[in-house]
Formats: C-alpha cells, structure tokens, sequence
C-alpha cells in the first residue's frame, strides 16, 4: 500500500485507495470487489461503530468503479453538519439528477452520519433514492442503523462493520511503522490494540503520536498518550472494589481520569469489556448480570449529562457491596 505524498496526517497517508488493500472486514470487503467489477450495485447502508472502515470502503470503491475520474463521480456529505430537509432538495438532489462521468452508468453519493439526518430529511431522501436510483447510488453511513427509517433500510443492501480484530490493527500498525522508519517493542504493539479497543483510525493516529519522539516506540510512549484507560489499570481499580477497598478503587478511578484524561464512557466501556473475566469466586455469575443491568443504566444517565465521577463512584460502591458474604 503506497503512502500518497505530501499528508503529514497517517491516518490519511495510509488510507486504502482499493478495495484489495483493506484489511479486515473480510466479509464485507469482497461483497463490494464484486459490485466494483460487475459495475453494478444497489444503494448501500454501512453501519457500524467509529473508525471500522466505512469511510474508507466508500472511498475505494469508488476508486475501484472509476479509476482516475473516481472524483467527478464521487461526493462525500456529512449529514451531521446538513442535516435538514433543504439539504436534501437541494444540494443532495442537484448532484443526484446529473449524468455521470465515464462508462460507469452512475455516480456516487456518500452520506456520512446519516442517521444525524431528521426523520423529515430521511424521508426526502428516500423519494430521491427512487426517483435518480438510474443516475446516482447512495452510500448511507450510520454508527447506528436503528435511527435510519425502515423504508430507507428496505432499499439497501445493509453491510454491518464490526470493530477490527487484533491481528488485522497489529497487521497496519505495523505497515504503518515500516513505512514510516519506526520500530515498535511488542509491548507498544500490546498497548496500541488494547488502547485503541478496536477502532483503526485511533490505532494509527495514537501511533503518530507516540512515534513524535523517537524512531523507536516503546510502551511507555503509547500509554503517554493513550487518552482510554488501559486493561491493566481499569483490573487494578475493579480488584480494589471486589476486595471492599472502596477508598483505594476511587482513588484509582481518579488516576485515571487525570493521568489518562479519560471520559466517563471510555471507563465505562472498559469496565464493561472486563466483566466476562472476572473471576467467578471475586464476584458470582448472578452479581455480573446485575452489574451488567447496573452499567446499562449508568450509560444512560452519563448520555443524559450525570456527573462522571459520582456514577462511577457509584459504580465502584456497587462491587464492594456485591462481594459474596464472609468475604
């Protein structure tokens, strides 16, 4: 995968340009080679968590259907920043009523975040889906698929984009790092998939960041800037709470929040993912379910704008007063 000069930022540098140098999705991936050698395809709904690939698929398969005219037939909306329903009659509407480019018999059009679109902009946008489907292909993007309506999912072909796994981040970190003169220790490898918790574009970026200093990229230089709590600190804090140190717990949590500038959610993530491994003599398969029931609600209220700390203090209470009894 060639580097495209003159891109200071990895995360760009290094973006696929075809579909054959994607890494991961694998089920996704040659869905859409197919569409691009057949030069035929539905409209499409790409959902998914942050930094998945999603963008990236867009962008390469464009490349893939229109080579070096790929620009004139590609336009790329962030539906966050125009999410009402003048936006689509008049903008998304112009450029879908065109004639493309080339002997490729349509254009694309990617909407990202489109489930920020308002249910009286999805509306519009699904006539328009029917109405220019023989000029222009949408490609919808979502975090969550649940907010685009029915009718616009029925007129898709709905591809679900999971977080990367560890062998496919430690793959492009890697490419990445050879490319770029930097070495990496496997415990900077170890860190950078931990940190980045299944998101590529965190992974890269976070390995720009600690590769400012020294060609060699040490563990220590990751967790420098690694802005999530790490497995080996959110382990401490939760051993703390299922032992009964409440006072130790909390003054974990607080390490974390100043030395790593976490959010609440990033902690609470965390403590979400380490559940499953808690061990069934610190904390009952019963007390997990409940704690699993408690965290659904403490999410709720952090979304809602609740104090970070005071819930996740509540949430360290919580395990103290679960420890089984005699304990």
């Amino acid at each position: 995968m060639a580097a495209r000069p003159n891109e200071a930022v990895w995360v760009e540098k290094y973006r696929p340009t075809s579909l054959a140098d994607m890494v991961g999705q694998e089920a996704i991936v040659p869905l859409l080679r197919a569409y691009a050698a057949q030069r035929s395809m539905p409209h499409l709904l790409f959902a998914g968590p942050p930094g998945t690939g999603k963008t990236t698929a867009a962008l390469a398969l464009a490349h893939d259907l229109y080579g070096a005219e790929w620009r004139q037939n590609f336009r790329e909306t962030n539906a966050s920043d125009e999410r009402g329903i003048d936006t689509v009659r008049t903008s998304i509407k112009q450029y879908a009523r065109t004639s493309p480019l080339g002997d490729v018999g349509f254009k694309l059009l990617f909407l990202d975040e489109a489930d920020n679109l308002t249910s009286e902009a999805q509306a519009a946008l699904r006539r328009l889906m029917e109405r220019y489907s023989s000029s222009c292909r949408f490609i919808l993007s979502c975090n969550y698929s649940s907010r685009i309506i029915d009718p616009i999912q029925s007129r898709c072909a709905v591809f679900r984009f999971r977080p990367y796994s560890p062998e496919s981040i430690l793959s492009q970190l890697e490419r990445v790092a050879k490319a770029e003169g930097k070495k990496l220790t496997p415990e900077a490898l170890e860190t950078l998939v931990t940190a980045s918790a299944g998101d590529m574009r965190r992974a890269v970026n976070l390995l720009q960041l600690s590769a400012a200093r020294s060609d060699t990229i040490t563990a220590d230089d990751v967790k420098e800037h690694a802005t999530i709590p790490l497995r080996r600190e959110v382990e401490g804090m939760l051993g703390a709470a299922l032992a009964g140190n409440f006072l130790e717990a909390r003054n974990r949590l607080y390490a974390i929040f100043t030395n790593r500038g976490a959010s609440g959610e990033d902690v609470l993530k965390a403590i979400h993912s380490y559940v499953p491994d808690i061990s069934d003599a610190l904390l009952p398969p019963r007390e997990k379910v409940r704690l699993v029931e408690y965290l659904g609600e403490v999410d709720f209220r952090l979304a809602q704008g609740a104090s970070e700390r005071v819930q996740l203090e509540a949430v360290l209470a919580h395990l103290a007063a679960s420890r089984p009894a005699g304990r």
